[in-house]
């Protein structure tokens, strides 16, 4: 029995062991928008096979309707029994990946843009670990569990109950991640009224990219169950912090990190310096990804822990990329600009790929800035001429145009349906008519 076979073997006995009726079959589309089937136990051969059909026509940005036949086929490393639905007739899911009818990965799955990305690492001998902080927003619910703009707390960073009133979700949400394998590292209230985070252990890319589309689900759920609504809007609050996906990178080769070198000074390694120059270099193309909704860009301002200019640092967390303090095995590159509405298998293929090319190409980055760049001088801020990052979507769509590594690692299809969908989502809200104006000018013109 070969190792495919041993996995699907165990898939059986735990769904056996578990008393599982229905699997979902899930994944995700270009925009990371988590998709399912249900299927019964009975089709779980059928779905191995790869004999799962559906309408790809029907999922933003995967096909025509010339041409919408895929099929999904599970991968049952994914395999989770899904703790929050009833323990009888119990349901699982697995994560799935999507092919054409002939058995060929489709070029516009996420998870398969990740993998290929991923292919490359290995094909130099390097495993890339990612892992990524997940914060959300917590709001009420109106009586038909409708979301409501009404934050559920008024606390701070690090406050406690009863001041921070989504303890017991946060606390509810830790346990069913705990309960599907995740390593809990941290979990707190945020610094913004009614934000939080739950930061798990890094893993290998796929891994964690799972993980991430698994942790936004049982956010979702469990928020539920305590009457709130889980959002991963990046910027609800005007003058208040937004949620970031903050991605700690490292590069692992025969089980060492070989971002660290402790000959350096720093503590980095020359592979950890070029690894930077590359994400320094693509950060304006790499920014659409990893900021994909207008709302965005209403994070990335001043003053907000968020990155506004394009540089780095080995400790403040003004700067696009920030290295955090540990060393070791745990020496690592922190990319501050994605937030949690970003496709992780697209925002993780892009960095590893903005990475290697520094790599291979030995893209020395600028020196580090150690001061707060919100409040740099106007005669600092002139002799570091910083770049910035893109403003707003349109901005950051004109850059990821200008950027050939972006379309190279995401396929042709992906980026034409990504800049198609985008584009048209800039111009709906370029053409409305917000709160703001009406206040600001209809009754002084």
């Amino acid at each position: 029995m070969n190792s495919t076979d041993l996995q699907k073997q165990k898939v059986i006995n735990e769904i056996e062991e578990n008393g599982v009726e229905f699997i979902r079959l899930q994944f995700v589309d270009i925009f990371g928008v988590l998709k399912s089937v249900n299927i019964t136990t009975d089709e779980l051969d059928n779905a191995f096979d790869g004999n799962l059909m559906f309408d790809g026509s029907s999922i933003d940005g995967f096909a025509r309707i010339n041409e919408s036949d895929q099929c999904l086929k599970p991968d049952p490393d994914t395999f989770q029994v899904m703790p929050w639905r009833p323990k009888e007739k119990g349901v699982a899911r697995m994560i799935c990946d999507v092919y054409t009818p002939d058995g060929k990965p489709f070029e516009g799955c996420p998870r398969n843009t990740l993998k290929r990305a991923l292919k490359e690492v290995r094909e130099t001998g390097l495993e890339l670990n990612v892992g990524p902080e997940g914060e959300f927003f917590l709001f009420h619910i109106d009586e038909k569990g409708c979301p409501v703009f009404h934050i559920h707390d008024h606390a701070g960073y690090f406050d406690l109950a009863p001041v921070d009133r989504g303890e017991n979700a946060r606390r509810d949400i830790v346990l069913t991640m705990k309960k599907m394998g995740f390593r809990i590292e941290a979990s707190h209230h945020e610094v913004a009224p009614g934000q939080h985070e739950i930061d798990f252990k890094y893993d290998e890319a796929l891994k964690t990219a799972d993980k991430w589309v698994t942790f936004k689900d049982v956010v979702k759920n469990i928020a539920k169950q305590h009457n709130l609504y889980a959002t991963f809007m990046p910027k609800p609050f005007y003058r208040e912090n937004g949620s970031a996906m903050h991605c700690n990178q490292s590069l692992f080769k025969n089980g060492e990190n070989i971002f660290y070198d402790s000959s350096t000074e720093c503590g980095l390694s020359q592979v950890a310096h070029y690894y930077i120059g590359g994400l320094l270099k693509h950060a304006k193309g790499i920014t659409a990804i990893g900021n994909p909704i207008v709302n965005s860009y209403k994070r990335l301002k001043p003053g907000y822990e968020a990155p506004v200019q394009i540089g780095w640092s080995k400790s403040n967390r003004s700067t696009l990329i920030r290295v955090p303090a540990s060393r070791g095995s745990a020496t690592r590159v922190e990319l501050r600009s994605p937030d949690p509405t970003a496709n992780p298998y697209l925002i993780f293929a892009v960095m590893v790929k903005a990475g290697l090319h520094g790599i291979k190409n030995k893209i020395t980055p600028p020196e580090s800035i150690e001061e707060d760049v919100y409040n740099l001088s106007p005669k600092k801020r002139a002799q570091l001429d910083l770049d910035h990052l893109p403003r707003d979507l349109y901005a950051a769509l004109k850059a990821m145009e200008e950027d050939p590594l972006i379309k190279e690692t995401i396929s042709e299809h992906t980026y034409n349906r990504f800049l198609e969908a985008k584009y048209k989502e800039w111009s709906d809200y370029a053409e409305q008519i917000h709160d703001w104006e009406i206040k600001s000018y209809l009754g002084k013109y």
